[in-house]
């Protein structure tokens, strides 16, 4: 059965200028719709500058609620284009509490769903643990009018038990919206090397649940406010995979709205033939949940 979607994504470059940015990402959105978009997908912590470079208590007043001014913008957005989009949040839930959220705005403008990030990064330059609190949502989908979305965030994409919950839980297909990129300093067969990676493990992730992936990163050198480290190269990249990895639509490193079709149905039919999920062996996997070894 042919279901078919059509997909956007906003790779973009961010600067310190909230507005600025979240006016960029609405033109993006636009953009897609145009092209026929019904679902668009952001990059993670598109309305600033990706701030965990350092650890700086002031950044925490950049942070909003859900629902919140970016929810309540393209919630609006959404509605008047009956469309769906998935945006990030730094998400403040209280005093001292905070989270890297994804938020899910249905084609009515209300709010789906929301998805806090649960694996989070402590590594130079990407110092996340100082400001975001682990999710405690659960890896659940979130129902919207074009399908069950199953949203993860960045350094969960490096994760397979995360897309593995998601398809267990009846994800039709998996969004990472994500902020990655290159030390400067690294040679080009480093840089290879890490943009290869990071690409594999998810169409991976298609692969092993038989489902759509669709990632957004963003794009841009952004300096290291310390100046301790040449910053960060984002390396765009983002990209459409079929549930067979077949990669559907990739962007370059430059600001772009890329577009694809998937087909919801396939993944039906890619199932029946590599049914993993039948062969699982559940009975013998209880050391998943240990640290490590026995």
């Amino acid at each position: 059965m042919n279901r078919s979607l059509k997909i956007g994504l906003v790779q973009q470059a961010c600067s310190e200028d909230r507005n600025q940015n979240l006016a960029a990402s609405a033109a993006g959105i636009r953009a897609a719709q145009a092209r026929g978009a019904q679902l668009v997908l952001l990059q993670e912590l598109h309305t600033g500058v990706y701030f965990c470079q350092t650890e700086d208590t002031g950044r925490f007043d950049q942070a909003e609620p859900v629902p919140g001014p970016t929810s309540d913008t393209l919630g609006a957005l959404a509605r008047e284009l009956g469309i769906v989009i998935v945006a990030s949040v730094f998400e403040r839930r209280a005093a001292g509490l905070y989270h890297n959220t994804a938020v899910v705005l249905d084609s009515d403008g209300r709010i789906a769903g929301s998805y806090r990030k649960m694996h989070i990064p402590d590594d130079p330059g990407f110092y996340e643990k100082f400001y975001f609190t682990p999710g405690d949502l659960g890896f659940q989908p979130i129902n919207t009018s074009v399908g069950r979305l199953g949203v993860l965030v960045c350094w969960d994409q490096w994760y397979p038990e995360a897309a593995r919950l998601m398809a267990l839980n009846g994800a039709e297909l998996l969004l990472y919206p994500t902020a990655i990129g290159w030390d400067p300093r690294d040679t080009d067969a480093e840089k290879a090397r890490q943009r290869d990676a990071w690409t594999t493990i998810q169409r991976a992730h298609a692969i092993a649940n038989g489902l759509p992936v669709i990632t957004c990163n963003r794009v841009g050198h952004e300096p290291d406010p310390s100046g301790s480290s040449a910053g960060i190269q984002f390396w765009g990249s983002s990209f459409v995979t079929g549930p067979q990895g077949e990669m559907l639509a990739e962007a370059e490193n430059d600001p772009t709205v890329l577009v694809a079709d998937i087909d919801l149905g396939r993944s039906e039919a890619v199932r029946r033939i590599w049914p993993f999920l039948r062969d699982r062996r559940i009975d013998a996997y209880a050391d998943l949940l240990k640290r490590y070894g026995k």
